[in-house]
């Protein structure tokens, strides 16, 4: 009996059978082959017509290894079907492509073919104990498939059969090394995927998933399914959900990027797909880079202009080297005069003037208050312009390229939720007590905060307190050095701190009135400005509210306007000692401005500059009759007699108004002496009649 030679095997030499014959029509070739060329899945079919009585092929049994199988005579075999083996054997026979690659072989294909090569070895020696292979093969493979045997091999393969023990060992006899051990499955590349969707059914699921609108798995898969049964596909003969979602899984795991593209857009591209680009801090030098940015405060503060809570905003500037904030402000909305206070501030906290701002893309930054150098609203010029500081705006929506973002991270996390007031990041993130009917929650805040929001003022504190303790810390771009101390390390300039008062924030126009300048419910007087009612400009900080800086229109200085500070209405009478003395230093200083304002008038007030009316002269000669009233003398008053002074003693308001009464009438009693005696003593006396070179040094 000759056997025959795979023909498909490319390794093949020659597709003939061992005993020399060729494809002739005396050759007999078994029915895998014909199967294989008939294009079928198994030899079923062609065993069936081999057993019928009347069968058109000639055919043989042979003997294989696990049984009996079926060989058919060339000549027997459809006209077709002999081209088509005629063909492959021309095929096989072909010399190999020189781009020929050998195919892929994975891991846990090799990992296979170890413990398949020990289960081999384990078999073999096994059947030198026994005289029948049988009985060993039998013996061997209850052992192994207790699993205690050959213990890895059986966890990675789990338990054969008696045919696949005998199938690795004849594979093994052939070529003797584990190489013919290897499984022979197909293995699919990077990106390819074996399943029963056609083109048609992928592409209308595709539309769907990749839609911008984001359409989940299953209800993409129900629409792509309701399509394609308007198409004219058959609703029975559709693979099932689970075929649909796997492949919309594996198209997702091997186009992410097209994925998050076009359902998510080039933002969401950039930050979860694009690489960035990595940035080298140690070319840098403190100072030489800072970075702005605006935060909205989480928690509440109240408004210095309305007096109510409101959310204010933090415009910070951040060394880019020590990660310090190094100057910020807080303002009610953003805008330019708020940032240029920051600035001012984070110059003068750093002691040196950037060479380069990386800002926000926000309006208020894009103002041309900042960039345009021909800006002469007010004489204000560009603040950046005059400073020699370049500017570098981020790009919109980028916030991976503002390193500011990580610090406002970790000031919402350290700080913010440490305010009493505050209010969460979202309406998803806000505290239980903001919710709805949380009675319990509500209760509890109001019995923890009483209530309590802080100033500006408050928050200004609270704010460098934290920065205190985050600059201790270890620097994240020098680890062998805390943030403060590469703050320190910069070299500073000899900044003049007038010239950045051009830095402060300036409001609308004020209307001087005789209470001064009115502003944020507050008076602000100087004796600069008391003879003025023209507008000005008001430029300020909220870290120091106590005064102003005053400017024309024009944009000169005036002076610093200080803020008024109110008495007690009744100092006299219900107020202490230090109210009695601020009470009595307004007004002194009041009767001193009055009395300098006239001794100028007078000064500068001569007889040249009267206006004499012009009257018609009168003729002498004319008798005028003159009435002569009789000149009444003025009455000379009585002085008072002591017992009528004695009697009639005023009530005094305050104990220095009598002091004054008695040292001007005297005493006419042993209790008036007593009194004044122990007046003298009092403190009241010594912080109100003192030395006066003291007094005149208050003001």
């Amino acid at each position: 009996m000759n056997e025959y030679i795979n023909i498909s095997e490319a390794s093949s030499s020659s597709l003939v059978e061992k005993a020399g014959a060729s494809t002739a029509f005396n050759s007999f070739v078994p029915i895998k082959k014909i199967a294989q060329a008939k294009g079928l899945k198994s030899t079923r079919s062609i065993r069936m017509e081999i057993n019928k009585p009347e069968s058109k092929y000639i055919s043989r049994e042979v003997k294989v290894n696990g049984g009996i199988s079926y060989e058919i005579l060339f000549s027997s075999l459809e006209p077709e079907l002999q081209q088509k083996l005629r063909e492959c054997e021309t095929k096989s026979t072909a010399i190999v492509p020189h781009n020929y690659k050998p195919p892929t072989v994975t891991d846990k294909a090799r990992l296979t073919a170890n413990h398949r090569m020990n289960i081999v070895k384990a078999a073999l020696e096994h059947r030198n104990k026994y005289p029948r292979i049988r009985e060993a093969d039998a013996e061997f493979l209850d052992l192994y498939n207790s699993g205690l045997y050959l213990p890895k091999a059986y966890e990675f393969l789990g338990s054969i059969s008696i045919g696949t023990l005998r199938r690795y060992i004849q594979a093994y006899k052939k070529t003797g090394n584990a190489e013919s051990l290897i499984p022979q499955y197909k293995i699919t590349k990077q990106g390819e995927y074996n399943s029963i969707l056609d083109d048609n059914m992928k592409k209308v699921l595709l539309a769907l998933l990749l839609h911008q609108n984001k359409f989940g798995y299953n209800t993409a898969i129900r629409l792509a399914k309701q399509v394609l049964i308007k198409k004219g596909y058959d609703e029975d003969a559709l693979p099932s959900n689970i075929t649909f979602k796997r492949f919309a899984e594996h198209f997702r795991k091997n186009n992410y990027a097209e994925w998050v593209l076009r359902r998510e857009g080039m933002k969401a591209y950039h930050d979860k797909v694009e690489p960035y680009i990595e940035r080298d801090i140690s070319k840098i030098e403190v100072g030489d880079v800072l970075i702005a940015d605006g935060h909205v405060l989480n928690f509440q503060v109240i408004n210095p202009f309305t007096g109510k809570p409101t959310r204010a905003t933090l415009v910070g500037f951040l060394d880019w080297k020590s990660t310090a904030l190094v100057g910020y402000e807080i303002m009610m909305t953003e805008n330019t005069q708020c940032i240029a206070s920051a600035l001012r501030n984070a110059i003068l906290n750093l002691g040196i003037i950037p060479k380069v701002v990386y800002q926000d893309n926000g309006k208020a930054f894009k103002s041309k208050y900042f960039q345009n150098t021909d800006f002469d609203e007010g004489i204000f010029n560009g603040v950046y312009a005059n400073l020699g500081i370049h500017s570098v705006f981020a790009k919109p929506y980028n916030a991976r390229a503002k390193v500011i973002e990580r610090f406002f991270l970790d000031f919402q996390e350290e700080f913010e939720k440490l305010m009493p007031s505050y209010i969460g990041t979202s309406i998803e993130n806000r505290p239980a007590w903001m919710n709805r009917n949380e009675k319990l929650h509500l209760q509890l805040h109001n019995q923890q905060t009483n209530g309590n929001i802080p100033t500006v003022q408050d928050v200004i504190k609270y704010i460098n307190a934290w920065l205190k303790y985050r600059n201790q810390k270890t620097c994240p771009n020098e680890r062998s050095r805390s943030i403060q101390e590469v703050l320190n390390s910069v070299r500073k300039q000899d900044i003049n701190k007038s010239a950045l008062d051009h830095l402060m924030m300036k409001t609308e126009a004020r209307t001087i009135n005789k209470h001064g300048i009115t502003f944020l419910g507050m008076h602000y007087r100087s004796d600069v400005i008391l003879g003025l009612r023209d507008k000005v400009y008001v430029r300020y900080s909220l870290f120091d509210l106590s005064k102003v800086h005053v400017y024309s229109i024009k944009g000169e200085f005036l002076c610093v306007a200080h803020r008024v500070q109110k008495v007690h209405p009744m100092a006299n009478v219900l107020g202490t000692v230090k109210d009695m003395e601020e009470y009595k230093q307004q007004y002194q200083k009041q009767q001193k401005i009055k009395s300098r304002l006239v001794k100028q008038i007078k000064k500068t007030f001569t007889k040249d500059e009267l206006q004499v009316l012009e009257i018609e002269g009168v003729n002498v000669n004319e008798k005028i009759d003159i009435i002569e009233s009789p000149v009444q003398k003025p009455k000379r008053e009585r002085k008072q007699t002591p017992r009528e002074r004695q009697m009639n003693v005023p009530m005094f308001n305050s104990n220095y108004e009598k002091y004054e009464w008695l040292m001007e009438n005297g005493c006419t009693n042993p209790e008036q002496r007593k009194w004044l005696a122990d007046y003298i003593r009092s403190d009241e006396y010594i912080n109100i009649y003192g030395d006066e070179n003291d007094e005149e040094n208050i003001y």
